[in-house]
Formats: C-alpha cells, structure tokens, sequence
C-alpha cells in the first residue's frame, strides 16, 4: 500500500513493485491520476485496488481501511509516502494555513494512515513500514522551519514505531532523501516552474526511481534484517548546506 501515489517517489515505487510481481493498493487525492496510473500498473499483471482519499481527513482513512475487502486487508508493505512542503518564509514571514498543510499531511496524515494499518500488520505478525522522510528530517536550513519540523517528526516516529512493535515483528524503514527531481519544488512554489527549476540549476538530482530502488532493496532483504534509516543524496550534494553546483 503507497500513499501518494499519484506522482513523484509514490508512482515509481508502485511501479517498481508492480513489475516485481506484487499486487498494490495506491492511494492519492487525484482520482484522474489514479485511474491512470492503475491502468499503467494492470500491464504487469497484478491486482490493482485505488483508494481515492485525502490522508489528512481522519475519519475518511478510518473508514477507507476499515471497508478494504477481505484479500487487500493483508498488507505486507504500507509506504507511507503522502507529504509535501509549501511555502519557504521566514518564520516571522511564515503562512500559517501552509504550516497547517504540511502539518496536516506530514505528521497527521502519516499518524492516521499508520494508525489504520498496523494493526492488520499486527494481527499478522509481520509487515514492514517504509516513512518517506527528508533530508531536512536530519538538519534544518533557512526558511525551511516547519517543513523541516515535520520531517524531524517523521524521523522521531520512525524509531518510535521501530520499538513499539519489535515484538510484533514488523520492520520500519526511515529513507530520507535529499535533492530529487520531482513535483516537490513545484508544489513548494505553488506552480512558479522558473522557480521550481532554479532549485536543480547545475544539480544532478536523485530521480524518483532511485528511491524506488532503494525501498524495493530494503523490502527485498532476509526476514531477520531490517535496514532502520537511510539518508540518500545525489553524488553532488554531502549535506543540506554542501552542494558542489555545476553552473555554467
């Protein structure tokens, strides 16, 4: 199961999953998207389920999972991969409904999402949780305050879910990526592309399926290894503050 799955990290590790043989359930807000992407991913001969649901509404997660026919309640894998970032101000300077949206889906909507599947994971005493969280989940730069926060917190609930549910058997996996070529800065922006260029200007960046790679490893390994956290750049990038920009 892959939340966000739309676009980006979410659509290449659907993909990367479906051409390996597993049957998916994705999840996003773009119901158009989503019936396209089902139709990419029916090609590989899997079963495809589409969850149409925004995961910040509590009840509609609740709800959603609570109703899964009884085949797709097995989940072996939940990527909780939904999350965004939405403006970059100062925090004196900073929106506050943007600060609520990151809020929202980041923290709130992993919380909810997870809330709702590990316990079927539970009940069969396995699974494994991949939090797609951030570079910025491990430093913090200018003007990144919130966004930063909130992948901190995925960071921090990472390790807690590792612990809680050691016993049960199931696996957490943290990946934070750094810079990646993908719709993140576009949104970031609210659709200014110059802008959302400028941040991959002299960069090659991380590709989605880089990331997807990198789950499918992680999911692929022996029952008794569980990797617990991964930080992944680009060749090009050591930190958040150390990029070796190749500008003409």
């Amino acid at each position: 199961m892959i939340t966000g799955a739309t676009a980006g990290f979410g659509k290449a590790i659907a993909v990367k999953f479906a051409g390996n043989g597993y049957n998916i359930i994705i999840t996003g807000r773009r119901k158009e998207r989503l019936d396209e992407l089902v139709k990419e991913l029916s090609a590989y001969k899997v079963k495809v389920l589409a969850l149409n649901f925004d995961v910040r509404n509590r009840y509609e997660v609740q709800d959603t999972i609570e109703k899964l026919p009884g085949e797709w309640k097995h989940i072996d894998i939940l990527v909780n991969n939904a999350g965004l970032a939405v403006g970059m101000d100062h925090i004196d300077k900073g929106n506050i409904d943007d600060w609520d949206r990151m809020v929202d889906t980041n923290v709130k909507g992993l919380l909810y999402v997870t809330r709702a599947v590990a316990p079927l994971m539970v009940a069969g005493n396995k699974g494994h949780i991949f939090n797609i969280s951030s570079i910025a989940g491990k430093e913090v730069y200018e003007n990144g305050n919130v966004y930063c926060a909130s992948k901190h917190a995925v960071t921090a609930l990472s390790k807690a879910m590792r612990i809680d549910m050691l016993k049960n058997n199931i696996k957490v996996t943290n990946i934070a990526p750094g810079f990646a070529d993908t719709e993140f800065s576009l949104v970031r922006f609210k659709g200014d592309k110059e802008r959302a260029k400028a941040v991959y200007n002299g960069i090659e960046a991380l590709r989605a399926e880089d990331i997807a790679d990198v789950v499918y490893f992680c999911a692929s390994l022996p029952g008794h290894v569980c990797i617990n956290d991964l930080e992944i750049t680009p060749t090009c990038q050591a930190s958040v503050g150390y990029t070796d920009r190749k500008i003409q």
